[in-house]
């Protein structure tokens, strides 16, 4: 298959997203050709995921002059780690169209088209100048759609998302031209390509430091990592339910890819040598906002916290530096995104349907919509890790990985996990399960339509099938990080 197969998956979406601007005002026609091209996309990935070849190194590889004085070029490939996630972002996004079907606008299907040509391009882009470049990219449309689409206090939430994201941007960008600026010193030509900065030898320990962090504070902030999170909860209450999906199951999950991607190549020594704080920070982060979900009763909120939850487990495991815990952590990128995206959108309808988010104001729904009850106890399971599921088996990786990096930390991990089980089932029980008390008014719900059910139904399967047979999935992926414990950390694929 051509190279140039990445680049129509890239920019496809971006191409019929301005085709249909100046084209059409049908609403309609607009949101059909819009799930028609997320669905070729689709089938055009499961055909490179079926041919792609399991080995440590890049394919599908388009290198060609972008701004050719400074060495900055059009650099994109994949490897197991990015073609996994890719093969994420392609099964969701049209999936989730189909919940999000009805009573959108033009520009609203618009941005999400936008938004999927700028997160393809930063998980592909193997030249950091343009990684930058759609990493900035895909925050417009979702600022968009929060500021035009969005509930309460929705100006001043999008002004506080620009802010957090334009802060972190900025610093990655000062690094990244130090970087550039660096290798041409010492090389005596321009390149941005990461496999080319990584050969760096003449920035000093410290500054190497400071280069670090700089990354490390643009990357924490999507994710987001404990204390860089204050952004999330506002923008999870008060986004439409296609952007808070987009920030939770894709968007965040760059943050992780790019950490992986980037720093460790760039600063190996820098990241074995921090990896103690940042699994300990993770750890926190996982009990912090385990206990903040906990006192939620607003449940966009309570699942934001549960999202962040989740996410500093993740960060745990890919600072854990053995197979286990990074393994787990690339696996628990796509059973989070998975399970968290499908509740984000449930979530979404039943507001819709009720016209209330909060916990004690819900209730007898399970007798109203016993499928949506299904699918949402699905998924929910899936989150909290139940054996037979694909979460089970992520975090199950991420706790031996963190045990074997530190016994002491394994031990917490295992127990902290615990919390996450606690506040899911206990928000279940009151605003899915439980009858509403007499003389309430009774909740208009209606259960899930057909196009819901079909749009939900790969979904429910990638759970089990995860759970069930994993090896297919990491397969894909483990010659990579095999090949970045031991080829660029050089600490084996153990520890």
């Amino acid at each position: 298959m051509s190279s140039d197969i990445l680049s129509f998956i890239i920019f496809l979406p971006a191409v019929v997203a301005f085709g249909l601007m100046i084209t059409t005002k049908d609403v309609n026609t607009i949101r059909n050709i819009a799930f028609l091209t997320t669905t070729v996309i689709l089938a055009l990935v499961l055909k490179i995921y079926i041919e792609f070849v399991p080995s440590a190194g890049m394919q599908f590889v388009t290198n060609v002059p972008w701004i050719e004085t400074y060495g900055i070029n059009y650099y994109v490939g994949l490897d197991g780690f990015s073609l996994t996630i890719l093969l994420m972002i392609a099964i969701l996004i049209p999936t989730s169209y189909l919940l999000l079907w009805e009573g959108k606008t033009k520009g609203y299907w618009i941005n999400m088209l936008l938004v999927q040509t700028g997160v393809t391009g930063t998980l592909l882009s193997l030249d950091v100048i343009l990684f930058y470049f759609f990493w900035e990219v895909m925050l417009l449309p979702v600022f968009l759609l929060i500021g035009q689409y969005g509930f309460g206090d929705k100006v001043f939430t999008t002004i506080k998302v620009t802010v957090y994201t334009m802060l972190g941007s900025l610093l990655m960008f000062i690094a990244i031209l130090y970087l550039g600026v660096a290798y041409h010193n010492e090389f005596g030509v321009w390149s941005f390509a990461y496999d080319k900065l990584m050969h760096i030898t003449t920035i000093s320990y410290d500054t190497r430091v400071w280069l670090f962090l700089a990354f490390l504070t643009a990357f924490a902030i999507k994710i987001p990592i404990f204390p860089l999170h204050t952004w999330i909860m506002d923008t999870y209450k008060n986004a439409p339910t296609g952007a808070v999906f987009l920030l939770s199951s894709i968007m965040a999950k760059l943050g992780v890819y790019a950490i992986v991607r980037f720093m460790i190549p760039i600063f190996p020594e820098i990241y074995v040598e921090f990896s103690m704080w940042f699994v300990a920070i993770g750890l926190f982060g996982l009990v912090y906002f385990g206990i903040a979900a906990l006192m939620q009763d607003d449940i966009k909120r309570m699942f934001a916290y549960s999202s962040a939850s989740h996410l500093s487990f993740i960060s745990a495991g890919i600072f854990s530096l053995n197979s286990y815990g990074v393994n787990g952590a690339l696996y628990l990128i796509i059973a989070h995104a998975i399970a968290t995206g499908a509740l984000f959108l449930l979530v979404g309808l039943m507001q819709e349907q009720t016209g209330f988010k909060t916990i004690k104001d819900l209730g007898g729904i399970a007798k109203k919509a016993p499928i949506f009850t299904f699918v949402f106890a699905v998924m929910l399971f899936a989150n909290v890790g139940l054996p037979g599921t694909n979460g089970f088996v992520s975090e199950l990786l991420i706790i031996f990985g963190i045990y074997e990096f530190n016994h002491t930390l394994g031990y917490i991990g295992a127990l902290t996990v615990i919390i996450g089980a606690a506040y899911m089932l206990w928000m279940f029980q009151r605003a899915i399960l439980q009858d509403r008390p007499e003389g309430a008014v009774e909740l208009k719900m209606r259960d899930l339509k057909i196009k819901e059910i079909i749009g939900l139904i790969p979904w429910i399967i990638l759970v089990f099938l995860m759970g069930l047979y994993p090896e297919i999935f990491i397969n894909k992926f483990e010659p990579t990080v095999t090949h970045y414990l031991n080829d660029i950390l050089q600490i084996g694929a153990t520890k």
